[in-house]
């Protein structure tokens, strides 16, 4: 699949249509998004866990795993790669409780984090049902716009009070000597990045920890960074404030990510 092609994008497994496409729109909704290299994706598990759970909440019912990959690997196929970021969206074509859902995957060419340091800023902005990875995120594409077109890479979202809570787009962490410090002030995504990072830290010995974080803060830090499916980021600034960046344990982040082995899907 190259850049100039269109997407793939099947729903159960067939390619969609304008009728089968029509209750996406609807607005209510999961999804899990994933870089896939060679056919392969970190934190597999990761992905079908968050699908199966909030498929219970939303809808009352059962997903099965199996079924979903298989739809992501029939998808592409279609793509004709095996390098690929893929959407999977799970929807209820008929609405109510305990109703079956329906996946859609879309495969589209595959990205990376954008490289270098990163420059955050800090928008007044909480997801509602932060635990969801949910459709609908005009709040936080409406304020990732917003700062990006003030020359900054995230948009980080805070509380009334400048709790910490994750980036429009992506988690935070910071550091402190040998030590990760997640944010726990205000609800946020557990995300997959986040998820492998927090095993891959624990196998190798580096202590973790959450606490309540506010922009204030943040200078009290030795860094900083950020995690998506896209990668992981070293962060520089936040809100104008610079934040250092030499600490050996952002190298050792980046590196225990790179280092994580594949799924198959």
């Amino acid at each position: 699949m190259t850049e100039s092609t269109m997407p793939v994008i099947e729903i159960d497994g067939r390619a969609a249509t304008v009728e089968t496409l029509w209750p996406v729109v609807g607005g209510y909704g999961h999804f899990t998004a994933m870089q896939v290299r060679g056919g392969r994706v970190r934190g597999l598990s990761f992905h079908t866990e968050r699908l199966e759970g909030a498929t219970r909440e939303l809808f009352g019912t059962e997903l099965d795993a199996e079924r979903v990959r298989g739809y992501v690997r029939h998808a592409l196929g279609r793509g004709g790669s095996g390098d690929a970021s893929v959407r999977v969206n799970v929807f209820q074509p008929v609405e109510g409780p305990g109703a079956p859902v329906a996946v859609m995957v879309s495969v589209r060419p595959p990205v990376t984090m954008s490289a270098g340091l990163q420059r955050v800023k800090s928008v007044p902005y909480q997801r509602p049902a932060a635990h969801l990875k949910h459709v609908g995120g005009f709040g936080q594409a409406y304020y990732g716009r917003r700062v990006a077109a003030e020359g900054y890479d995230e948009a980080l979202l805070v509380g009334p009070g400048g709790e910490i809570a994750e980036g429009a787009i992506t988690n935070i962490g910071f550091v402190a000597g040998d030590m990760v410090v997640w944010p726990d002030a205000a609800p946020y995504l557990r995300g997959v990045t986040m998820r492998v990072l927090e095993r891959e830290l624990g196998h190798a010995g580096v202590p973790q920890t959450r606490r309540p974080l506010r922009l204030a803060d943040v200078t009290a830090y030795d860094g900083a960074f950020l995690a998506n499916a896209r990668g992981t980021a070293v962060v520089a600034e936040i809100d104008g404030v610079p934040v250092p960046t030499s600490a050996q344990l952002l190298a050792r982040i980046a590196e225990l990510y790179e280092s994580t082995p594949w799924d198959e899907i």
